[in-house]
């Protein structure tokens, strides 16, 4: 099937249908929303049947076919907020601490643009290591930490040291705790924690309990999504207006970084040996900003950072564009570069 198709059948499957009927409707009824709860539940749902399904998977693939994949999953979680923060730095529009929360942002991932890719492709009938969940946890927690240390580390050597000491003395415990109150968050934050649980659960229980919670968590997984991107599609729809905070270059970074992130991802999928589909699914995950598990842990180690201008960059922005565009660019990138490395 050819990029084009790819584009087409995204764009008309339904979760991408309700996902922009959503983001319309909240123009005009900005009160309508799910209850939290409920929102709350989806998300769980989400991360426990990626976990369980991925870690079930896992099983049954070798210990070498997963070790390149992990490596290069994990340098890209350090490589990708260092690119971020260079380009948002060098338009010298926004404040080291803006960089580094939007650094943050990007360098993580999106548990929901990741499950969208699966449907998508497993909709396409295009194979998929099963250890991409396990890419998704490995992914989570370097871009955050690097995002954090970026926005910060300059701060703390600017910090005006009174000759008695009094500052000094007052600013180093607080700055201390923030960090450890931050790396807390990320690492045991629900999106991780859960993602993890899920990971072990399904690695560790036997064929017949799996098949037993199977319909629930994974059939029952893409009519889920549906509900899922119709509240994310609500909330892109009531925060359009904040992307006025980040002026001109905001939109331009949102989508500028996720195509340069995403080739990255495609690349170095197809470079380590995944087959389209994974360097598919690296790719979609190099390509996504965090907008769970980043704003929480940027709250508590950046509270100047203007954090409404980081969701709605990654929310308003680069979450339709992966949704819409993205995913079949990015199957587009990996068949072309598999084509590329495998001819030489």
């Amino acid at each position: 099937m050819d990029t084009l198709a790819i584009a087409v059948a995204n764009l008309t499957s339904i979760p991408v249908l309700v996902f922009i009927a959503a983001v319309l409707v909240a123009r005009f009824s900005p009160e309508l929303k799910l209850p939290d709860a409920i929102y709350q539940f989806l998300a769980v749902f989400l991360l426990l049947g990626i976990g369980i399904k991925g870690g079930y998977s896992i099983k049954s693939a070798e210990g070498a076919q997963l070790l390149w994949p992990a490596l290069a999953a994990l340098a890209l979680g350090f490589v990708i907020p260092l690119i971020a923060y260079g380009l948002l730095r060098l338009t010298r529009h926004f404040s080291r601490v803006d960089s580094g929360s939007l650094a943050a942002h990007y360098g993580s991932t999106s548990l929901v643009t990741f499950a969208a890719g699966l449907v998508m492709l497993e909709s396409l009938s295009i194979f998929v290591e099963p250890f991409t969940a396990a890419l998704l946890a490995i992914m989570e927690i370097p871009g955050i930490v690097v995002g954090v240390y970026l926005g910060t580390r300059r701060l703390r050597a600017r910090l005006p040291v009174d000759t008695r000491g009094v500052d000094a003395s007052d600013d180093e415990p607080v700055s201390k705790l923030r960090r450890r109150e931050t790396f807390k968050e990320i690492l045991l934050g629900k999106t991780v924690f859960l993602l993890l649980l899920g990971l072990i659960v399904g690695f560790v229980a036997p064929e017949a309990s799996y098949l037993a919670v199977a319909p629930f968590f994974v059939t029952l997984q893409p009519g889920m999504l549906v509900f899922f991107l119709l509240q994310l599609g609500l909330m892109v729809g009531a925060r359009l207006q904040d992307l006025r905070n980040g002026g001109f270059w905001l939109p331009i970074f949102a989508i500028v970084m996720p195509i340069l992130a995403g080739t990255l991802g495609a690349f170095t999928g197809v470079a380590v040996g995944m087959s389209v589909g994974g360097a598919t699914m690296l790719a979609i995950l190099a390509a996504s900003a965090s907008y769970i598990a980043a704003p929480a842990a940027v709250s508590l180690a950046m509270p100047k950072a203007n954090l409404g201008m980081a969701l709605a960059a990654a929310l308003g922005i680069t979450f339709p564009f992966n949704l819409l565009v993205g995913l079949p660019l990015f199957v587009g990138l990996a068949e072309f570069f598999t084509t590329a490395l495998g001819s030489r």
